[in-house]
């Protein structure tokens, strides 16, 4: 079934039957979300689906939904069309408006008179588009990725962008022409508003005892160790053991893979002191309950910063990933919030020494959350909503 569904001939056929429905009238204030290919509610299209739910109700709010992620939603009691049935063809392409925080599928035009807000998912440390001059990803050929995202960006009427620095990148990267709308990013807004009771209670959910400190690691995948396009390795670079002697008396570990490495990792071994997290909905709740952030080339250092909580870079391949993969927008050695480390033992000291610091007293964690974070005041959804229904 997934075989033909990702036929050429049935990308054309779907194509043409989007066309057709496009040209019907528009189902005026729907919108239509989707957050990382269908498969999540969380991130920016999220924030703007709970603000909307509470300031606009004459809206109708609907997501389109991978088959595999019907589960969450349901859960969620999130109103939703399953992607590709005879429903969503229905629906989809006659929405007013889509909130999508990824790129299409190539085969869906952009109807006249739908309007695209694209809300992108992070400030960008690595090349991003058509800035990467090597693509290394695999069955991906450099010249028709960097074309493709010319043609996805063609198809957007606004992008949010975090910060200055962003938007400069996101218009050449993306080739991207249109209204940005650069207000912080929808997301963060929660990271600026939380409580004390908000956090505690995110432990209770997550089922960390209250006295526990907690870490998250959350780095991100690596173009060229994969199985199969779309399915990426991980191999952890620290020892669970040493890091449970170490730390376990006082804190637990949430490991937060990004969603496109393939890895089922086992912590059986450390029930209580290590949590797989990676399919938890949405990484703004692991924030919010994490009291310091390991992190490598993703970009949720960026958001973090926003809680004024430590962030160590655990950058074991630092030299080959900055040279070879991808290659990076900023001086990370110069410009990171947090200590940049190679080898466990480096990983574990840093831990020691920052697990009860002031990061505010830092002069270059101040200096790099002014550049990167002064949007982030709680009301960039507000902004965001007013700019692309006006």
């Amino acid at each position: 079934m997934k075989n033909l569904k990702d036929s050429s001939y049935t990308r054309r056929a779907f194509r043409a039957v989007f066309v057709v429905l496009g040209k019907l009238p528009k189902k005026k204030k729907l919108v239509v979300f989707e957050s990382f290919h269908a498969k999540q509610f969380s991130d920016n299209p999220r924030a703007i689906y709970e603000y909307m739910k509470e300031h606009y109700p004459d809206y109708t709010l609907l997501w389109s939904v991978d088959k595999s992620a019907i589960k969450l939603f349901e859960e969620f009691k999130v109103p939703y069309i399953q992607r590709f049935t005879i429903n969503w063809f229905w629906t989809f392409p006659r929405a007013e408006y889509w909130v999508n925080n990824v790129r299409l599928p190539l085969w869906m035009p952009k109807p006249k008179g739908t309007v695209y807000l694209q809300t992108w998912h992070g400030t960008p440390l690595k090349k991003l588009g058509l800035d990467i001059e090597e693509v290394h990803m695999p069955n991906t050929k450099t010249d028709s990725y960097k074309k493709n995202f010319v043609l996805e960006s063609e198809k957007w009427d606004y992008l949010i962008s975090p910060n200055s620095y962003s938007s400069e990148i996101f218009k050449r990267a993306f080739h991207y022409n249109g209204e940005v709308i650069e207000s912080g990013y929808p997301r963060n807004d929660i990271l600026s508003n939380s409580s004390e009771t908000l956090v505690s209670n995110l432990k209770k959910d997550l089922g960390i005892a209250e006295h526990k400190k907690v870490m998250l690691y959350a780095p991100t995948w690596r173009d060229n160790e994969f199985y199969q396009k779309g399915k990426y390795k991980f191999e952890f670079q620290f020892d669970l053991k040493n890091w449970e002697k170490e730390f376990g008396d006082d804190w637990v570990l949430l490991s937060r893979m990004h969603y496109l490495v393939a890895e089922n990792f086992d912590f059986s071994a450390y029930e209580g002191i290590v949590y797989d997290v990676s399919r938890y909905p949405d990484i703004r709740d692991l924030y919010l309950a994490s009291d310091l952030l390991i992190t490598d080339y993703s970009s949720v250092f960026f958001d973090y910063a926003i809680l004024n909580r430590p962030v160590i870079f655990f950058m074991y391949d630092l030299e080959n990933y900055r040279d070879q993969l991808r290659g990076f927008y900023i001086d990370i050695e110069k410009d990171a919030p947090g200590p940049i480390v190679q080898t466990e033992s480096e990983l574990f000291q840093a831990i020691q020494e920052l697990k009860d610091m002031d990061v505010q007293s830092n002069q270059a964690f101040a200096k790099f959350k002014k550049r990167f974070t002064s949007l982030e005041d709680g009301r960039a959804t507000e902004r965001v909503v007013q700019a692309f229904l006006k």
